[in-house]
């Protein structure tokens, strides 16, 4: 019994921890021209994703296929009122079909939006398509998961990545991001 234990513990001290990625607009910098379409397949743009004091958009990969990313979009389902009550709208976008989006809102209960980028030409824009998917393959297109904190008028004003598809970062970590714009 107590080997077990220690393995237990030598095995979460040794291992791999996600690293932080760099990834996208820089700190300070505007964000691409915003583009994307709800789950109705409606356009939208960043004055309609906006909250008063600005935007956290997280990028995802699927809510078809991803199991990561489900399990991202049902957690973050705790972050999005804390976000709201301090001015910021949570909306999280992939490439997935406006249709596959509403399914996922619906069965999952989303109170926040999810945003469709067809054609990943947000992805591209905002330079996060993940390059280990050569074009033929299913996940070709999808982003290396990323979330921006977007100032109302498009300035990056924090991000938050971490290597790897497996790691995101933490309700914890995006709520003191945000706290620490203040």
């Amino acid at each position: 019994m107590k080997f077990r234990i220690l393995l237990a513990i030598a095995a979460m001290m040794w291992a791999p921890a996600a690293l932080a990625l760099d990834v996208g607009p820089a700190v300070g910098t505007h964000i691409p021209e915003f583009h994307a379409q709800d789950d109705q397949a409606k356009p939208v743009g960043l004055k309609d994703i906006a909250g008063k004091n600005g935007t956290v958009l997280v990028f995802f990969r699927s809510a078809k296929w991803c199991p990561y990313c489900q399990a991202q979009l049902i957690d973050l389902k705790k972050a999005a009122a804390p976000l709201e009550q301090r001015g910021y709208r949570l909306v999280a976008i992939s490439y997935d079909d406006p249709e596959v989006l509403a399914t996922f809102t619906k069965r999952r209960d989303i109170p926040y939006t999810l945003l469709s980028d067809k054609g990943s030409v947000m992805i591209d824009a905002f330079k996060l398509r993940d390059p280990q998917y050569p074009p033929g393959n299913m996940a070709y297109g999808v982003p290396q998961p990323s979330i921006f904190v977007i100032s109302p008028d498009g300035i990056v004003r924090a991000k938050l990545a971490e290597e790897g598809f497996k790691h995101r970062p933490s309700n914890e970590a995006i709520l003191a991001a945000v706290d620490g714009l203040k």
